[in-house]
């Protein structure tokens, strides 16, 4: 039964659907599905079109607002918004170290998270649609990952789509997980000399960070054992627009004195254990890497493989010269299953899913270059996490699709610039703009 409630501005229902886990076996296992629908206070009555957002991540909820935040404003002046959380986040069916042993052991539990990529995930959408909207296409609002799995419906599914809005989510069409990473950590270390020339005492405060670690097994609070490589991946806020800022004020208030000598403080340790725990979003760790599986052959742990390809990543190697500590980005590692305790039990798990998986395209060259979906995109010139020559190539490549390439925001642009970016990419689906 769905239950009705209301915030400032708006009036809230939790909708939950029943789907099968393998779409191609409709009478097999399913899986539950929940969302909330959002409509503006007066406007609950009214016939309003639909807008359904998929979050970025992989392994995000979708966002809990409060009121008419970021925006979710812009969008109910004329939408009835279904904030979706994705199969296995947030109340679908969690997928977590808690709940994935019921399915046996890590062969049977990478069997399971083999459905839950961007084309599971459309055809979530596809199977709730008709429930939702009596079966009237919706307008789909994609950001960052949320945006791959867009690209995927308007090559599996565009029958859905009134129109589709992408913000920093263009993915490469026919790039694999080892061509992603050689163009991401370029990228990253770009992200980590701009931090550095806008805050230069951070290049000394970094290297004594790295070196107590390298001299000292650090645990941290919730268990969580802080290497060099982990300490390194906080580098991963620098894709966000107060993320340079976040990063110096973490940086100055590392140590302090104990009476065995200088330490890294609570304050530093509590901050650090939020920004790199995987616990409320497991499903990041597991199937990142299967976002990008794109051909027949296993992601094999691209970003690992890769990242020895580029030494001045090596911490080790850095602090024995006098160069600045590089930070790294948006990857997953073998060792990132040994630090964090939220994913050691599952750790043999996403072993088989790197090393055992053959993955079928997610998107479909043709039939985008046939599209007829209106289609408007932000693409984020510095964006960290998704390169911006990718998503100009796939920009290219679907027939129709408006492009707004902008450096006045990062890649949370549609969080930081709120009802002005959505704004202006609802104009340019209707060629407004």
């Amino acid at each position: 039964m769905s239950v009705s409630y209301r915030q400032p501005g708006v009036v809230l229902t939790d909708r939950r659907f029943t789907v099968p886990l393998d779409h191609e076996d409709p009478d097999g296992e399913t899986i539950e599905l929940y969302a909330r629908e959002v409509v503006a206070t007066g406007k609950a009555e009214g016939d309003l079109p639909w807008m359904v957002y998929l979050q970025g991540g992989p392994g995000f909820g979708a966002n809990r607002f409060i009121g008419r935040q970021a925006w979710l404003g812009r969008a109910l002046q004329e939408y009835r918004v279904l904030l979706l959380d994705q199969r296995g986040t947030g109340n679908s069916t969690p997928a977590n170290r808690q709940t994935l042993p019921l399915r046996g052991g890590p062969r049977e539990q990478a069997d399971y998270l083999a459905h839950f990529r961007a084309d599971s995930i459309v055809r979530d959408c596809e199977a709730i649609r008709p429930t939702v909207t009596g079966g009237e296409p919706w307008t789909v609002l994609g950001q960052s990952f949320g945006g791959f799995c867009t690209v995927t419906y308007l090559s599996y599914a565009p029958e859905g789509l009134r129109a589709a809005l992408i913000t920093g989510g263009l993915p490469s069409l026919d790039a694999g997980a080892d061509d992603i990473y050689r163009a991401a950590y370029p990228r990253i270390e770009r992200k980590v000399a701009a931090h550095y020339a806008r805050y230069p005492q951070d290049v000394e405060r970094a290297r004594r960070i790295a070196e107590h670690l390298l001299a000292h097994d650090v645990v941290l609070p919730n268990g969580y054992r802080l290497s060099v490589q982990a300490f390194q991946s906080l580098g991963i806020v620098l894709g966000k627009s107060d993320g340079s800022h976040r990063l110096h004020y973490l940086l100055e208030d590392a140590f302090v004195r104990t009476p065995q000598g200088l330490g890294l403080s609570d304050a530093f340790q509590e901050e650090v254990q939020g920004l790199l725990s995987f616990a409320g979003h497991p499903l990041y760790a597991l199937v990142h890497e299967a976002c990008y599986g794109q051909d027949a052959g296993p992601t094999d742990w691209a970003a690992e493989r890769v990242r020895a390809e580029f030494p001045q990543f090596d911490a080790a190697k850095t602090l024995a010269g006098d160069a600045p500590l590089l930070f790294t980005g948006e990857s997953v590692h073998p060792w990132t299953f040994d630090c964090d305790p939220a994913l050691r039990p599952l750790r043999e798990t996403a072993k088989d899913l790197a090393e055992d998986r053959g993955w079928l395209p997610l998107y479909d060259p043709d039939r985008l270059a046939a599209n007829e979906v209106p289609v408007a995109a932000a693409v984020y010139h510095d964006d960290m996490y998704v390169d911006t020559e990718h998503s100009l190539a796939t920009a290219r490549s679907i027939r129709g699709l408006r492009a707004w390439v902008t450096n006045e925001f990062e890649h949370d642009g549609v969080r930081a610039g709120g009802s002005r970016v959505l704004d202006r990419l609802i104009a340019m689906s209707r060629d407004e703009v």
